[in-house]
């Protein structure tokens, strides 16, 4: 069964694409799911911002486990903001 809190564990481990499709597919169940809607809008600018990020950071950063690899992506991340 495809829920909210499974796309959201998806979201949270990386696993966007398989997260917006779970949320598109509550979202042709109950057309009315606020919470779906703002998800795929929040997922969907990702995907179009981000269309060319680095595939070696975006592996870093589904296997990143410790609190030295997630400063170096967010040091990576903040890069891209300026």
């Amino acid at each position: 069964m495809k829920t909210l809190t499974l796309a959201s564990i998806y979201e949270l481990q990386g696993l966007k694409e398989d997260a917006l499709e779970i949320y598109k597919e509550i979202l042709k169940e109950e057309p009315d799911n606020q919470e779906a809607k703002i998800a795929i809008k929040r997922l969907s600018g990702i995907r179009k911002k981000f269309s060319g990020v680095n595939e070696e950071m975006k592996e870093f950063f589904i296997k990143m486990d410790s609190e030295v690899e997630f400063l170096e992506f967010e040091r990576w991340l903040a890069k891209l903001w300026i």
